[in-house]
């Protein structure tokens, strides 16, 4: 039945029911070297795991041919041995022979379950195809800026966001450290006010951009992060509780309200009718890593707790990359209705996200510390996510199909924050309150 699959590369399996293959197998079988040639364009060694999950689906495929063999030798012997028990003939040499098939069948049951398993297992650590267009590349590097809106501010000399915020007393990184640790801060007074001004106003904007405004758990299980994409790759920057004899997390603080909101369709068939659906919606987000040291560490920019609102669509396949270009805009609305400088880059093969074909970054430009920083990242998933989580819809001939997710950060904070403050910094030291926040804050000015 072929060489049996080798598996060292993998964590050990966990128990889980009729699992989806990630990529389509059926891909995989047809043309194995164009995959691992995509796969390759990542950088890494994820294309080697190709030759492992043929091998599995070989011997699986091997295990479910033999067992129909043996199952159409047992119907034929059944029938003998009703025939001649019939004519009061002895059947039990026959029916010993009987037994032995359901042994036999029984350890093909239990090889072809176990060789299932491995492939699942593999399938969920091998990233997604990058779109034939994906810009070729080995780092941040080689990403194209694809556009630019407004320009820098003429500022002398900036100031950057924590000395502005320690100024006018926005943000505690003491209080932080005292109540959680480092990588958490307590935003106070008027700073607590304007996260809060900011985070209806970007509801608010993406609602009227036809998102249905979802309010969604903070923790979520772990098939949730497996069906988005976060685990197993991910699960040392994750905040994982209730581990097991084994260590196994059954529950994470979310990562992303990506995870959350996706899954509310796991596990369902929509009709074609529902397509696209359109979701945002707001939550603190936690990670665990926090970023190389450095100034990116410097204030606010990395933490392990953030606030951030999420774009979530999902789509008719024959419209994804169409609508990744809307979901793109409305993410860059936020800054336009805010005046904040920003440019738009697409990411190239080795710095895309694992579970991603094709994104978006939107980064704005923080003249405190001269430099743009990412504040959303809008991905294109293909039907990669959707197989994951067993998210299907019936199209108009009845078919089930995978659709596509997508996803955007709508934007996400504190990075708006930090450009917010830098790029609205007055002569006098005081903040401008961007004109379309003003109804939020309650205030023009800080």
């Amino acid at each position: 039945m072929g060489t049996r699959c080798r598996f060292a590369l993998i964590p050990a399996p966990i128990a889980r029911e009729n699992h989806c293959a990630m990529l389509d197998i059926r891909v995989i079988r047809e043309n194995p070297s164009a995959v691992q040639e995509r796969l390759r364009a990542r950088g890494g060694d994820h294309w080697k795991l190709v030759d492992d999950v043929l091998a599995c689906d070989e011997t699986r495929r091997a295990a479910e041919t033999s067992k129909q063999q043996l199952q159409n030798s047992r119907k034929t012997i059944s029938k003998q041995i009703g025939m001649l028990k019939g004519k009061g003939e002895d059947t039990s040499a026959i029916e010993a022979e009987v037994r032995g098939i359901n042994d036999q069948i029984s350890k093909l049951d239990a090889e072809a379950e176990l060789d299932a398993a491995r492939q699942s297992e593999l399938l969920l650590n091998i990233p997604n195809l990058t779109h034939e267009a994906c810009p070729i590349g080995s780092d941040e590097s080689a990403n194209p800026v694809v556009r630019e809106w407004g320009s820098k501010p003429d500022l002398v000399e900036p100031k950057d966001h924590v000395e502005l915020a320690l100024k006018h007393g926005l943000v505690s990184w003491d209080d932080g450290i005292r109540t959680a640790g480092s990588g958490f801060v307590v935003y106070r007074g008027k700073g607590a006010r304007l996260e809060r001004a900011l985070i209806n106003f970007l509801l608010d904007t993406q609602s009227s951009n036809g998102y249905e405004e979802v309010n969604v758990p903070h923790l979520v299980k772990r098939e949730c992060m497996e069906g988005t994409g976060q685990l197993p790759k991910f699960e040392d920057d994750m905040y994982g509780t209730d581990a097991d004899e084994n260590g196994v997390n059954s529950l994470f603080l979310a990562p992303t309200a990506e995870v959350p909101v996706t899954n509310l369709y796991r596990d369902t068939i929509l009709t074609e009718a529902e397509l696209p659906v359109k979701m945002v919606a707001y939550t603190p987000c936690f990670r665990r890593e926090a970023g190389s040291a450095g100034r990116d560490n410097k204030g606010i920019i990395r933490m392990h707790q953030f606030d951030k609102v999420e774009l979530v669509q999902i789509v008719h396949p024959d419209h994804g990359f169409e609508v990744l270009e809307q979901l793109t805009g409305h993410a860059e609305s936020i800054l336009q209705k805010l005046g904040l400088h920003y440019r738009t880059i697409e990411l190239c093969t080795g710095d895309i996200g694992f579970s991603s074909a094709k994104t978006y970054d939107i980064e704005v430009w923080a003249p405190g510390h001269g430099k743009y920083l990412e504040v959303s990242s809008c991905s294109c998933f293909t039907d990669y996510q959707s197989r994951r989580m067993r998210l299907r819809f019936k199209d108009a001939e009845g078919k089930n199909r995978f659709p596509y997710t997508l996803n955007g950060s709508g934007t996400a904070l504190p990075r708006l924050y930090v450009a917010l403050l830098e790029q609205c910094q007055q002569p006098d030291g005081s903040i401008r309150i961007p004109e379309a926040l003003v109804p939020y804050f309650g205030a023009e000015e800080i």
